[in-house]
């Protein structure tokens, strides 16, 4: 006879996953905003900023966003890859999540 299921343990997996992708989620855009002299912005100012992005429709201006966040990657991980070898382009997307790794903020 097979062993039963234990559902709640299996739902708090779950939601302990979806948690830790979370924090992951917000530590990476935290990173990324750092790493590219975001930080340097007010609050309002980022926000702002990030709205309008978030809000345009005009696929030629986000691919030349998709672009420009390419080659600051590209640039960025020739620059550190000796030292530290990391590189914050290979971060996972999330699971339904607008944006790509690859192109930052909004590129879809």
């Amino acid at each position: 006879m097979r062993k039963p299921r234990d559902f709640d343990a299996e739902l708090k997996t779950l939601e302990d996953k979806a948690r830790e992708l979370r924090t992951r989620k917000v530590q990476q855009l935290g990173e990324l905003v750092i790493a590219t002299g975001a930080d340097q912005l007010g609050t309002d100012e980022l926000a702002g900023a990030l709205v309008a992005i978030a809000e345009t429709k005009d696929a030629a201006k986000r691919e030349a966003w998709a672009k420009r966040g390419v080659m600051f990657f590209e640039s960025r991980s020739r620059r550190t890859a000796p030292t530290t070898g990391r590189n914050l382009r290979q971060a996972p997307a999330q699971p339904g999540s607008t944006q790509s790794p690859a192109g930052g903020m909004g590129s879809q």
